[in-house]
């Protein structure tokens, strides 16, 4: 459990500044290092799945930890437009994206032959922040709002919470060392790409409007019909 960053929602007020209404720069960061990896592990993945036919041998092979994540196709809405859904509809604090990371880097080195790819990142992250939110922020929606932020239907994002919760072992606490060495890592990676960025420490309240409703498995685009109740 974080015990550096407070975790206390604050009141929005009538007119929210334009710090308040502005993308945190985490989203930006964490959008830019997913896209990457996504990327090389959806090519490792098909030249991988190419020599494994070619030796006439099953699929299987590449690893099945991750098979729960996975999606008919990958959905038309990208990590960063994600993302943004995620942190504008469930009103998660910026610390929960980083720990969201943190999860999801923790499945990978627990099962490493299985990849982060577009068929599952989507999953992966509505869930892993929903978690996370769950343990940082002391107000958060239930498992059915995510689920009608993210795509998919609660009952999936049931068994998707389960499944991550397993997989992880249940160790879903996350020190304040552990917090801080996974945000230099992340701005250390923008670095790297000539952009200097440093990830807000502090909570910043997102708006909260009415909730759209998209699916991960049929986006057509970002932002879809609304939903009458």
């Amino acid at each position: 459990m974080l015990t550096t960053v407070g975790c206390n929602h604050q009141s929005r007020q009538q007119e929210p500044s334009l710090a308040e209404t502005s993308t945190p720069r985490v989203l930006t960061i964490l959008s830019s290092v997913l896209e990457k990896l996504v990327a090389r592990n959806d090519r490792l993945r098909d030249c991988l799945s190419q020599q494994l036919d070619e030796l006439s041998l099953s699929s299987a092979l590449l690893g099945k930890s991750f098979n729960a994540f996975y999606g008919v196709r990958a959905p038309n809405i990208s990590i960063p437009k994600y993302l943004e859904r995620l942190y504008k509809y469930t009103d998660c604090s910026p610390s929960c994206f980083v720990v969201g990371y943190v999860y999801i880097d923790r499945l990978v080195h627990r099962h490493p032959d299985s990849l982060v790819i577009s068929l599952n990142v989507h999953r992966l992250l509505v869930t892993s922040v929903m978690v996370a939110s769950k343990m940082l922020d002391d107000e958060h929606y239930n498992n059915a709002f995510f689920a009608r932020v993210g795509g998919v239907s609660n009952a999936e994002l049931n068994r998707l919470e389960l499944e991550l919760l397993s997989l992880l072992d249940f160790g879903v606490a996350v020190s304040s060392r552990v917090f801080e060495f996974y945000c230099l890592h992340l701005e250390r990676e923008m670095m790297f790409n000539g952009v200097g960025q440093k990830i807000e420490r502090a909570i910043i309240p997102s708006a909260l409007d009415d909730v759209t409703e998209i699916s991960v498995d049929d986006t057509q685009s970002s932002s879809p019909p609304q939903i009458v109740d």
